[in-house]
């Protein structure tokens, strides 16, 4: 299926995103702060990155523009997981390069669905 990256500081959000979308059959790959994510990228490029906002050392707008910058990874897509609701943080997130956006607490089919939508729309789909 997909390689999917997944940056979580918080361990049960992170394992119930690892468990739920190794079980639709995605390898699936965690780490828990902004420095790893950036070392995972470049050891191998994700097809999606589910990307926390709040991480140590770094955080995810950081980390996604950084990625932004890789060569090759302008066809990462990168879902931006916060709970952070204003119109001014869900614009810096868009700014930073992710192309989609959720608040916590998330629906994990409506997860499901969005990482969906961005491997169809990486792979010339809808």
């Amino acid at each position: 299926m997909a390689d999917i990256l997944v940056v979580e500081d918080e361990a049960d959000i992170r394992e119930l995103i690892v468990f739920q979308l190794g079980h639709d059959g995605h390898e699936v790959r965690a780490v828990a702060d902004g420095t790893a994510a950036l070392d995972a990228v470049a050891s191998r490029l994700p097809d999606v990155i589910v990307l926390d906002w709040g991480l140590p050392k770094l955080p995810g707008p950081q980390v996604c523009r950084r990625v932004r910058a890789m060569p090759g990874a302008g066809r990462i897509g990168v879902l931006m997981l916060t709970v952070r609701i204003t119109d001014a943080e869900v614009a810096e997130c868009l700014a930073a390069g992710a192309d989609e956006f959720m608040a916590k607490p998330f629906d994990l089919n409506e997860l499901r669905a969005r990482i969906d939508a961005l491997l169809a729309r990486s792979r010339g789909g809808s």
